[in-house]
This record gives C-alpha cells, structure tokens and sequence, in this order.
C-alpha cells in the first residue's frame, strides 16, 4: 500500500512539471506570436527570415498545449484514479514516443536535404548581415570562436558580405593557427585558402 502510494505520489509530481512546462511553454508561445521582437530583443537575435519559416511562436504553443494537456491528465487520472484519463494519459505518451521515431527516422533518411536547407537559410544571412548587423556579427564570432569554425561552410560563405566590402579581408577566425588558435595578419583569401578551419557544419 505505501509502494502504491509513492508511486501515485511521485506520478503526480512528475505530471504537475510536466504542467507547468507546458504552461511556460504557451506564455512563451503566445509571446512570441503576438510581440516577436521584443522577445528576440531580450534573448538575442535570429535570422528574421528563419523566424517566419520556422514559426517558432505556433511551435511553442502546440508543444505547449500538447504538454498541458498531458501533465492535467496525468495529475487528474493519479489522483483520482480515474482509468479513462489515465488511458489518455498514456495514449498520448504513446503517440508522441511514435511520433519521435519517426522524426529520427526522417532525419536519417534526410540528412542532406536537412544541409542543404540549412545552407541555403545561413549562408545568404551571413552574405547579408555579418559585419553589418552587431548582434548577428557577434553571435557569428562567437560561435566561430568556440567551434575552432569558419563560416558556415568556408571562408567563402563571407564573399561580398558587409564585413569584407569593408575590410577586403575575411574573419580572423578563417586564417587561424591552429597550434594557438590566432591568426597572424589579415585574413586574404590566399592565407584562408591555405588553412585547414572546419565549418559550422561539419
């Protein structure tokens, strides 16, 4: 009987985090959807373009509701241990364990078409806002900094992007000694052909 009860118990915890994830994830979702940019203002930028493809906003409130949903179903059928809601409960969990094989099984099948889309959403930005826009440039620096990575594919994903109309060179990021990690000089395109740099991609 005390087994029973601790595992009703730690049931109806589990599912009320679930609520309250689900909660979060709404009031973000309608954040989004209603307000965007001031929710990219305070947690950094995105791609405008990437934004309005994905729809991040609708996304976070199906998931949302879709956890609301679970985690009320899960604390009403434990605690009252009512067999209709449960087997909801578990149903749903069901649905989305299948729904995630098929998502992984997708992305294996796709994994290059996945690339390709990436690349033609990233490369075309940064051509368009690196060196331009702060935020952008910044998040670009540091992302090239801590992967040890140059551009999204090479050094030629920054070609007529603003930074290099500017400077005629590339990010000392596409020039760096891989011994240190520095790069010695301006970044040309002759000493960025030259060095082995990873992309983001790899």
């Amino acid at each position: 009987m005390q087994c029973f009860s601790f595992i009703k118990t730690m049931m109806i915890l589990f599912n009320f985090l679930i609520f309250l994830c689900g909660v979060a994830l709404l009031a973000v979702g309608i954040w989004v959807s209603i307000d965007g940019p001031s929710f990219l203002k305070i947690f950094g930028p995105l791609s405008s373009s990437a934004m309005q493809f994905v729809n991040v906003g609708y996304f976070l409130i199906a998931a949302g509701a879709v956890l609301f949903a679970l985690g009320f179903l899960g604390c009403y059928g434990a605690q009252t241990e009512n067999k209709c809601a449960l087997m909801m409960f578990f149903l749903i969990l069901l649905l989305i364990f299948i729904a995630e094989v098929a998502a992984a099984v997708v992305a294996l099948l796709y994994t290059n078409t996945a690339e390709h889309f990436l690349t033609s959403l990233v490369v075309p930005a940064i051509k368009q806002d690196y060196g331009s826009q702060k935020d952008f440039t910044q998040v670009w620096n540091t992302t090239m900094d801590g992967l040890k990575c140059c551009g999204f594919n090479n050094y030629t994903d920054f070609e007529d992007s603003p930074y290099f109309k500017k400077n005629h060179t590339f990010p000392p990021y596409c020039c760096s000694d891989s011994a240190n990690g520095t790069a010695t000089g301006p970044c040309t395109k002759e000493k960025a052909n030259d060095t082995i740099v990873q992309s983001a991609s790899a």
